[in-house]
Order: C-alpha cells, then structure tokens, then sequence
C-alpha cells in the first residue's frame, strides 16, 4: 500500500508527466476531432469522369442524372476515346463512365445497348455505393422507358444496362490495400524511431555544438542515409514477399518507385529529426514520432476510401507525408503510372519538401545564433570572474 500511495503522490506532484490530465485530454480529442473528420460513412460526390462518345441529348441527361446524385459529382466530361486507367492517376477519379455511340438510337429503338463503368478498386470500399446509385438510376430510367415511373416492378427488364469492370485490384485482394499500407506504414513508423532521436544524441555526446559551429545542415542530414537506404530496401523486401506469398500486383516500374523513395526517405527524416531537436534524450524524443506519422495512415487512404472524407480533412491530410507517400503507392504500384505521368503530383510534393527542408534549415541556424550567443555570454562570464580574481589577488598582494 505504500508503494501505491507512493505512486499516487508522484503521479499528482507534476514532475513526471500529467497523465490525469493527458488521458481525458487525449480522449476529448480522439472523440470530437476523429469524430467529426470520420463522420462520414458514405462516398460523398466522389469523383467520377463521363466518356461520352454519343454526345446526345440522351447521353446529357444521364449526365445531368449522375451530377445529382449525392454520392457522385461528374468532374469532366470527354467526347473522345481515352484510356480509362489514365483518368485514375492522382487519385482524379473512382469510377469512369463511358457512353457508347448509338446509345440514344438504341434508347428508343429498343435494341440492347450498355453503359460502360469502370471503377478504381484500389480501395473495395469506395465504389460500393457508386455501384449501387447507378444501378438504381439505370433501372428507374429503363422502367421509366417502360411506363413504370416510379419504378415499382422490380422484375422490369429495359435495354440499357451497365457493363462494369474493376480496375487495379479486380480479386479486391488485402495485400495490394491494407496489408501494404501496413508495410509503408510499420517501415516508416520504425524509420522515425530510428533517427527522431539523432540531434538529442548528438546533444549528450557533445558533437552537436561542433556540428553547429563548424557544419553546415547537410552535415546532419547526411547521416539520414544509411536509414534511408535500409527503409528503402525493406519496402522492396517487404513488396516482394507479398508478390511472392501473397497476391500483390506491382504494375508499375521499380526504378520511378525508388526514385520517388529518395525524396520521401529525405523529407521523413528531415521532419524526424525537426520534430526531435528540442527533446532532452532520444527517449523523449521517440514519443514525437505520432505527432506526424500516423495521420498519414489515417487519412491517406490504407484504413478507408478519400472519397468518404470532406475535402477540407483531404486537404489537411497532405501535411503528413505518409498521406504523399500512399498517393505515390496507389499510382506507380497499382494503377501503373509512369513518372510524367505522377509529375503534377510529385512537383508537389517537392514543394512540400522545399517547406520542410526550409524549416530545417532555420531551426539548425537558430540554434548555431543560440550556441553563439551563449558561448559569447560564458566569455564575458568567464573574463568576468578572471577580472574579479586578479582585482581579489592584488587586493591581497596589498593586505600584506
């Protein structure tokens, strides 16, 4: 009982952490923050692009039907044949609708014609309610064709139907979703552990002062290497157990991944060792890693669909760089993309990188003007109490 007593005297003396205030504070936050950036269950005008190859008054208003929809917003309408797969890259699309010449005259001539869709399957659960909108609007308009407005006879069967096909992970495989967003993920989360503790270690074995004074920020950033290079290797490693056990597609080139790599591994660590400068050890230092590493996860799209969540909360999401680092795996490993064809995306990204970079590089000068400063303070100190000692040993020289 002692020890209990003990432990509940220290926990209330605020000198280890407030815990008793930490956990209802961490509770407030998950419920109302989370749950207000979580609260939709639904894709929400997701985005979806119309092929329209008839380009009849038929086809506008299927169009104009699908742009109602709560849980679809037509972003572009083509009238030329383009490859389905490119309006997916940069996440720009979940579904493609394709109208096929001919579609009115078949309307009303009553011969069988088909609605062509196709779905971006990198996630399973968001096209589960576009699918269903659109069979309900087929269906209404065929009934509707059929005299039956309101769509009450289910068993009414019209000319226009829907063809779809899901791209990109047709089997809806775990490993090419969430089984991979683990291993970028768990990889990243160790790689911050690894050196988020870097400039608190150079700080207790005294090499950080020289660093400052005679470096540049390069010369801490250049040990970020060999971690880069281990991440890298484990991404690889990682991808290709679960090409090998599992059923992991990688349709894109291994070359732009790892090219892509070499940025991210650059920016995770810069903003690993930003966020751990001020830590008093590398321990303390640790616990920082889930200020900007897992919302990443959260809100990136391994744990559920961006189409479910406002476009504020996938806005604010792109200040963690995992969230980056998912749109680069959906597009080059999933979709296929080459690198022209992720550059709007990965010039963003650069920008990114430039802000982060920029800011480490202010903090490593604010600490060299700091370091200065204070040595300048302990000169003057020190010649002070040089001054102080020579007045005390003339004085004495004098006494006697």
């Amino acid at each position: 009982m002692n020890s209990l007593r003990d432990e509940i005297r220290f926990l209330f003396s605020g000198q280890g952490m407030p815990y008793e205030k930490v956990c209802l504070m961490v509770a407030a936050v998950v419920c109302i923050v989370l749950g207000t950036m979580l609260s939709s269950n639904f894709s929400h005008d997701a985005r979806v692009v119309v092929i329209d190859l008839d380009n009849s008054a038929y086809s506008h208003k299927l169009t104009s039907r699908i742009d109602a929809s709560e849980y679809m917003k037509v972003t572009a309408v083509l009238n030329t044949p383009v490859d389905p797969s490119t309006l997916f890259y940069r996440d720009q699309a979940v579904a493609v609708i394709y109208f096929p010449r001919g579609l009115e005259k078949d309307r009303y001539t009553g011969a069988e014609n088909h609605v062509g869709v196709f779905y971006d399957n990198t996630n399973t659960a968001q096209t589960s309610d576009i699918k269903i909108a659109l069979n309900e609007l087929i269906g209404l308009d065929n009934a509707a064709e059929q005299g039956d407005t309101g769509s009450t006879n289910d068993s009414l069967s019209g000319t226009i139907g829907l063809a779809d096909r899901n791209l990109f992970n047709p089997s809806g495989s775990n490993y090419n979703v969430e089984v991979q967003g683990f291993l970028f993920f768990f990889g990243s989360m160790f790689f911050t552990f690894a050196t988020i503790g870097m400039v608190p270690r150079l700080r207790l074995s005294h090499q950080l002062d020289r660093i400052l004074l005679e470096g540049t920020p390069w010369d801490i950033l250049v040990r970020l290497v060999p971690y880069g290079a281990c991440l890298a290797v484990s991404f690889v490693f990682g991808m290709a157990i679960l090409r090998l056990l599992g059923d992991m597609t990688f349709s894109g080139s291994l070359l732009t991944f790892l090219f892509v790599q070499v940025f991210y591994v650059l920016t995770v660590g810069t903003m690993s060792v930003l966020f751990g400068w001020t830590a008093a050890n590398p321990g303390i230092a640790s616990s920082r890693m889930i200020l900007f590493i897992p919302g990443g996860f959260i809100f990136g799209g391994p744990t559920g669909p961006i189409s479910f969540y406002p476009d504020w909360v996938v806005a604010a999401s792109h200040l963690f760089p995992l969230t980056w680092e998912f749109h680069f795996v959906r597009d080059i490993i999933a979709r296929g993309a080459g690198f022209a064809d992720i550059s709007k995306e990965f010039g963003a990204f650069l920008l990114y990188m430039a802000v982060v970079l920029i800011l480490f590089c202010a903090k490593f000068f604010s600490a060299r003007r700091a370091l200065l400063k204070r040595q300048a303070q302990d000169e003057l100190h020190r010649q002070k109490m040089q001054q102080l000692s020579l007045e005390e040993s003339a004085a004495a020289g004098q006494a006697e």
